[in-house]
Order: C-alpha cells, then sequence, then structure tokens
C-alpha cells in the first residue's frame, strides 16, 4: 500500500478528527502505534499541522465513517484522480553539505578504477562539475596533494547499482582495442601448434635440430700445422 502524503500531518488530523483506534492511524499513515499514541498525548509532532486527507483527495468521508464503524476496517487510499508523471533528474546529483568535501575524493577513485568512465557519468554520480574532473584528473586541484582515493559507495554520495549500472555503461560504449598485429592477446593456429616440427621441437624443450657440421679435411689440418711449426733457419736453407 502506498504512503500517503505527510504521513505525520495526516495522523495528527485523522488524531484530532475522528476516533480511528491508534492501529488503523499507524497502518494507513505507515506508523509505529505507539507512535500515534505519542501523537495523542502530545509528546510528539508538536508543532505539526494536521493535514486534512479528505481536502487532498487521499481518503473519502464514507471511507472514514466505515472504518469507525468496524475497527477492524483497513483505511485504504482513494484512487487519484491525476496520475503526476515522475519528473527525471536533471543536471548533477544534489549532494548534502556534510558530504561535498568528500567528492575529490571519490572522483580520483573514479578516474583510477574506472578510467573509461566519461566526465558525465562522474557528475551525474557524485554531482560534481567537469572543471572539477579536469582539475583532479591534471592534478591542477587545490588540495591535490592531501587527495586519497575512496570509493564513493562507502562515502554514501552513491549506491551500489547507480555505480554498476554507470561502469556497464562505459564498458559498453568503450571502444575495443585492436590487438592484431601486436602479438597481445593472440592465439597460434593450431595447424601451427600441432604440426609434427612443432610438436618435436616441444618435445626437445623449445631447442632447434643441431646443424650438421662440416666435414673437416684432416690431411689439410696436418699440413698447416706443419707449415706452423716449421723452424725460420729451415726457411732459409730451403731459399
Amino acid at each position: 500500500m502506498a504512503t500517503p502524503l505527510m504521513p505525520k500531518a495526516t495522523a495528527v488530523w485523522l488524531v484530532e478528527n475522528t476516533s480511528l483506534t491508534f492501529e488503523q492511524i499507524a497502518n494507513f499513515c505507515k506508523l509505529h502505534p505507539l507512535e500515534v499514541k505519542a501523537i495523542a498525548d502530545g509528546e510528539a509532532a508538536q508543532g505539526i499541522k494536521g493535514l486534512d486527507p479528505i481536502l487532498t483527495g487521499q481518503l473519502t468521508r464514507d471511507e472514514i465513517n466505515r472504518a469507525q464503524i468496524d475497527r477492524g476496517h483497513v483505511l485504504k487510499l482513494a484512487d487519484r484522480k491525476v496520475r503526476v508523471p515522475e519528473s527525471k533528474r536533471r543536471g548533477p546529483r544534489y549532494t548534502p553539505v556534510s558530504k561535498r568535501q568528500d567528492r575529490p575524493n571519490a572522483i580520483l577513485w573514479l578516474l583510477r578504477n574506472h578510467p573509461e568512465m566519461k566526465d558525465a557519468q562522474i557528475m551525474r554520480l557524485v554531482g560534481t562539475t567537469k572543471s572539477t574532473i579536469a582539475s583532479i584528473r591534471e592534478r591542477t586541484h587545490w588540495n591535490a596533494q592531501h587527495l586519497t582515493a575512496m570509493d564513493p559507495v562507502s562515502l554514501g554520495l552513491c549506491s551500489q547499482i547507480e555505480l554498476d549500472l554507470e561502469v556497464e555503461k562505459a564498458a559498453k560504449s568503450a571502444p575495443r582495442r585492436e590487438e592484431e598485429g601486436t602479438g597481445l592477446g593472440t592465439l597460434i593456429p593450431v595447424e601451427e601448434t600441432t604440426a609434427p616440427d612443432a610438436l618435436a621441437a616441444f618435445e626437445r624443450g623449445g631447442r632447434s635440430e643441431p646443424e650438421e657440421e662440416e666435414e673437416l679435411d684432416a690431411q689439410a689440418v696436418f699440413a698447416k700445422l706443419s707449415a706452423m711449426k716449421r723452424s725460420p733457419d729451415e726457411d732459409d736453407d730451403e731459399q
């Protein structure tokens, strides 16, 4: 069941102008019966002016009379004659004054952990401006030296669901990196890895086959050695 407008003010009016039980009023206004009793005793809701639910179209006189006769009857909200569409929020999110000092830390966290996120998404999450995001990204912020990256969810600036949705949108809109020709993230075709030569090389530990050594001419080697060992006297005798 939907909650009536201004529940406490409506409860004040019902306490002062009807003979409904505390449970009936509490059930209709979504309050605790003890809170309704405190209103009746003047211990709560002091200074709150009662709101007539009949004038606001939330209850009918017949519905109140039926509930006063039957103590077990549950009050029901009257159907709204006019449906007001919910207004969509435009611009950056409103941030309470007590949490505004935490926004730079949240922006730094988003820039570090989700660089693919656009400035407009960060503005929606933490309620900041584009110039502030640029100053933190370029380290020109007046308090850049003392900023600490902190999760905006833990700071209470946004919910985990909102953060997950923005991260998912950023991941979908981010361009895919082309890794062809860079040798990164590519697999060798199966035909090459299962070829007989590749399997043999893998069994050898990745080493290639030793090259056949050139056959040496023994007579040529001994001839060179004997020529090197000849003394200079022998050379003079031959001359």
